[in-house]
């Protein structure tokens, strides 16, 4: 099978290096379905196998020959010298909270500076999405079994630069009580606390990760993981039922993708306060 824009003196001796005065022969990678004819023997077909040191054609009659590679070919009327794919670079390895994966290095000493979080749960989804870069960047997180105690956690860990606190606060809408306690503790311009909206922070996970279309409305004055889970039909009589389903729910997040942007805006933001040269 040979096309008509061949022209029929097209063959030059050798492996496929240009005639004098032609200037280069370019390469070009064997991929699959790529139309190729040999120039030694006049074989056009597609690519349909790409070995080592060979590549397979199939003419349109399905007729199949295996040449030899690199070698002289014509792709589109133009001498080309076909070789075997390079390897792809591999792409770069990224934590659950997309940032590119630091190489494996030996445990760092832990900065002086913090993040606090506001209980249990909060420290866990964090160190769950965004555990290995704080352990890259040496930051520890802790919690503080609530916010009521914060101005006197911020005066009793002196903040001063190079020793920064950074909180993460539920519920920080304004004329909340968790308003005016943060806006009391950050007087000092070492301390950052940032709050997202939501009630709680299994409300940050998104919804349809547990097959929900929304979180439920609990009424205020009640609990609100026990309301929650007695609206989505899950045990909430003790608090082995709410912890089992906190873990359940852990479990459906395994990348910052599972998350509200509300908290992961907020939670960049802390780092990137802990972590700045002064």
């Amino acid at each position: 099978m040979r096309s008509r824009q061949y022209e029929r003196d097209v063959l030059a001796p050798g492996n496929g290096t240009a005639k004098p005065g032609q200037g280069p022969v370019p390469e070009i990678e064997a991929e699959r379905d790529l139309v190729v004819e040999e120039i030694g023997e006049r074989f056009c077909g597609a690519v349909v196998a790409i070995d080592k040191d060979a590549v397979t054609l199939e003419d349109r009659f399905g007729k199949r020959r295996v040449f030899p590679l690199p070698g002289a070919f014509l792709l589109d009327g133009k001498r080309v010298r076909l070789v075997r794919q390079k390897p792809k670079p591999a792409a770069p390895a990224r934590t659950a909270s997309g940032s590119i994966a630091a190489p494996a290095q030996r445990a760092k000493v832990a900065k002086a500076s913090r993040i606090y979080v506001e209980g249990k749960h909060d420290a866990e989804l964090v160190e769950k999405i965004w555990g290995d870069d704080l352990r890259d960047l040496g930051v520890v997180v802790e919690y503080l079994e609530g916010i009521n105690d914060l101005p006197a956690v911020v005066t009793e860990f002196s903040p001063e630069p190079g020793r920064r606190l950074g909180v993460l606060v539920d519920h920080l809408v304004p004329g909340s009580k968790e308003s005016k306690i943060a806006a009391q503790a950050a007087r000092n311009p070492n301390v950052l606390v940032v709050g997202h909206p939501f009630i709680d922070i299994w409300a940050a996970v998104k919804p349809a990760r547990l097959g929900l279309n929304s979180w439920p409305d609990v009424p205020p004055g009640q609990p609100w993981k026990e309301g929650t889970l007695k609206r989505i039909g899950w045990p909430c009589a003790t608090p082995q039922d709410v912890a089992q389903a906190w873990r359940r729910i852990l479990r459906t997040v395994t990348s910052y993708a599972d998350l509200e942007p509300e908290l992961l805006g907020r939670v960049e933001e802390l780092i990137d306060f802990v972590t700045e040269e002064l």
